[in-house]
């Protein structure tokens, strides 16, 4: 064998002892409580009504809103779209992102005509 060889085998065997390193299992450990029950469940409930103490305002719960907008107005905007046959057509959707002439007509047809 060449030097070269020998040393690389040196070198994997001395990683793979390294690597063979275990911990010892020390088994289950036995936990020393020193609070009763009863005390832990009226702490878990005063914790609980206290609310989180490390929250933040987003996580907070929902935040009274109040909108400006007219409760008619949003319904028609909402029927109009409803009604708009372009309404979920996307651009992206086509080859080099243009939408084809056809479909940017004022009123488009998406029935077929049945050829006789």
């Amino acid at each position: 064998m060449t030097a070269s060889k020998i040393l690389a085998a040196v070198a994997v065997a001395l990683l793979a002892a390294t690597g063979a390193q275990a911990e010892t299992y020390d088994g289950v450990h036995t936990v020393h409580s020193t609070v009763s029950r009863s005390e832990v469940a009226s702490q878990a409930v005063a914790a609980a009504k206290a609310g989180d103490a490390y929250s933040e305002g987003a996580t907070a719960g929902a935040q009274p809103f109040s909108s400006t907008a007219d409760r008619a107005t949003i319904r028609a905007e909402a029927v109009a779209k409803a009604h708009d046959p372009l309404q979920s057509l996307d651009r992206r959707a086509f080859y080099r992102d243009e939408v084809p002439q056809a479909y940017k007509k004022p009123s488009v047809s998406f029935t077929r005509q049945a050829g006789l």
